[in-house]
């Protein structure tokens, strides 16, 4: 589907961002492409499907789905040792230095599928600020499209969700902030437009995303795409 920008820009008020870190914060899919090409070859696992299905959710969970006959937590811990090990590529995705500093350090935090480890080793390494307090697969039972993540982020900045923005990329990511009450921006620098279909807004990269503080909270303005 093409898209377009609208003639108009869209002014959000809000008390906190939610954001992914993985195609939002950070573009890393060559390391988690690679690294989940070899796990899959080493588990005997078609590794274009394993690459498919591992984008947005929990490792535990794709190694749970591809291989049930294995010990989860063990194949989590070695797709965990290879991802941390490929480091390669990683960088910072547009806008997003620009948009973490023009907000308050209380008022966003992380919510990722990573385990806590990795998120943390890739925010460090492309140079972001990382919150003391971020939510990752570790955080929680269900992860995304389950809402429970974004759940736990607005709860541990103090907000209701309905009171956050989630900033995604990922079919699930979507899903799990729709699901959560809150409303859900969506990139479209991985996934298909058509998969995005639960994001309220859509925009192409964070760049044209502008913040400012005010007294109750944020206002994000940007200018949205458009079919």
């Amino acid at each position: 589907m093409a898209l377009s920008k609208t003639s108009s820009a869209v002014l959000i008020r809000c008390k906190g961002i939610l954001f992914d870190m993985d195609g939002i914060l950070i573009s890393s899919l060559g390391s988690v492409e690679r690294s989940w090409t070899k796990w899959a070859l080493m588990r005997g696992v078609d590794p274009v499907y394993a690459c498919r299905i591992a984008h947005g959710v929990r490792a535990i969970e794709t190694v749970a789905k591809l291989r049930p006959d294995l010990d989860s937590e063990a194949e989590l811990r070695t797709i965990e040792e290879i991802e941390i090990a490929d480091g390669e590529g990683l960088s910072v995705l547009p806008g997003v230095l620009a948009l973490l500093a023009s907000l308050p350090a209380d008022r966003w935090t992380v919510v990722t599928s990573a385990t806590e480890r990795l998120a943390r080793e890739r925010l460090a390494a492309s140079g972001i600020p990382v919150p003391a307090r971020i939510i990752t697969a570790d955080s929680v039972a269900q992860g995304k499209p389950n809402p429970a993540p974004y759940l736990a982020g607005a709860a541990i900045l103090g907000f209701r969700p309905e009171e956050c923005v989630v900033v995604e990329d990922s079919e699930s990511g979507a899903k799990a902030g729709r699901a959560a009450g809150c409303t859900v921006v969506a990139t479209t620098f991985s996934h298909s437009v058509e998969s995005l279909a639960a994001a309220h807004y859509l925009v192409e990269d964070l760049t044209g995303v502008a913040a400012r503080a005010v007294d109750d909270g944020l206002e994000l303005r940007f200018t949205p795409l458009a079919g």
